[in-house]
């Protein structure tokens, strides 16, 4: 019975933990197989007690076993890691206990900021991140606005759901292909709308620690919704994040696109390199055929123009125009961009994902993980 065992160890192996997003023969989480006719015993070793993902790895791990030809019957058996043998996979986990997406880090890094609070830059975001995860992307998003948090409710994370911590490593929670972290799922479960009030330090320590104690396993983009204005944390921003593309988002109004500029303008004087400008509630085409332009046109072309420098040009990526559809899906939890793809809005997110992502990421002035033969 050997063979027949080896299969079932190796098919319940490629199960994948649904937070860590491994399999978990590689999380050391496979104990034992023994095999007794038809029937199989499993013996498998959960991270921590009280496992929210308990249920779904038992579910899977018995359909595996159950997938293998000879297997008639399975008797699971769940226990929990030791805490020495959890420390071990913690620290395989986080490696090096630095900021992952620093200068040498393949991944893509890409804040999305506004000078003013209210133009749409989170609703940008979410769209965005679930756009590139439909287009087979790995990836994350860093709600980085402590003070205006808005990424849980607009991808649909409810308010009872939490990240898992892990011996102080965070495990957080995937929506619509997407891992999002944000200070909101930190808080209370009877004070998720509650009001923030920190100071700079507290801030940064806090941006600090979604860089460095999240796992996010192996990401392709990590998307930054960054806090309206130029001041603490778009500073900090600067300093955890100096290779960082920026997304600066506008209305039309030329209010808001001066704003606009300046968040821009900051985002370059600390190294961070402008990859484009996305305009929100741009003029809409009405079913009579007219125009609704409440907040005008054209600025999200000027803030592109005054961005653009001879040796950087940079693109008016999208124009996003007006859409209670956008504004509805949002207030449910589920981006435009899945919910009502032909939406004029969804139209334009898809749009601006796939710009996104054809983009490749620039190489200037990063250090290179290769070495000399």
């Amino acid at each position: 019975m050997t063979a027949l065992a080896d299969a079932v160890r190796d098919s319940v192996g490629r199960v994948r933990d649904p937070e860590i997003r491994r399999p978990i023969a590689e999380l050391d989480m496979v104990d034992g197989v023994e095999v007794d006719g038809g029937t199989v015993r499993i013996a498998l070793s959960l991270t921590i007690t009280g496992c929210p993902a308990a249920d779904r790895i038992e579910a899977d791990a018995r359909a595996a076993a159950l997938a293998v030809p000879g297997v008639e019957r399975v008797e699971l058996a769940l226990g929990v890691m030791a805490p020495a043998r959890r420390a071990a996979l913690v620290e395989r986990l986080r490696g090096v206990r630095t900021n992952p997406f620093g200068p040498e880090s393949l991944t893509r890094v890409i804040a999305v900021t506004s000078g003013k609070g209210g133009v749409g830059k989170s609703t940008v975001t979410a769209n965005l991140a679930v756009a590139l995860a439909a287009a087979g992307r790995s990836v994350g998003v860093v709600d980085a606005d402590v003070h205006g948090f808005s990424i849980p409710g607009l991808l649909g994370i409810a308010p009872d759901v939490a990240p898992t911590s892990l011996d102080g490593l965070i495990l957080p929670p995937v929506a619509h292909g997407v891992k999002a972290v944000s200070i909101g799922m930190f808080l209370p479960p009877d004070d998720r709308t509650g009001a923030v009030a920190w100071r700079g330090p507290m801030l940064h320590r806090t941006l600090n620690q979604f860089l460095t104690d999240v796992h996010f396993g192996d990401l392709d983009v990590l998307l930054v919704d960054s806090p309206p204005g130029t001041g603490d944390v778009a500073i900090s921003l600067g300093q955890l994040l100096p290779s960082a593309e920026v997304l600066v988002v506008t209305t039309p109004q030329a209010a808001a696109a001066d704003v606009a500029v300046r968040s821009g303008l900051v985002a370059r004087r600390l190294g961070q390199r402008v990859i484009g400008v996305v305009e929100t509630m741009a003029p809409a085409v009405l079913p009579d055929g007219s125009l609704l332009d409440l907040f005008g046109s054209g600025g999200g072309e000027a803030v592109a123009a005054r961005l653009s420098t001879a040796d950087e040009p940079v693109p008016l990526l999208g124009s996003v125009p007006l859409s209670s559809t956008l504004r509805r899906d949002g207030d449910t939890g589920t981006p435009v961009v899945l919910a009502d793809p032909t939406d004029p809005a969804a139209v334009a997110l898809a749009r601006l994902a796939a710009a996104i992502g054809a983009r490749p990421r620039g190489l200037a002035g990063r250090s290179l993980p290769v070495r000399p033969g």
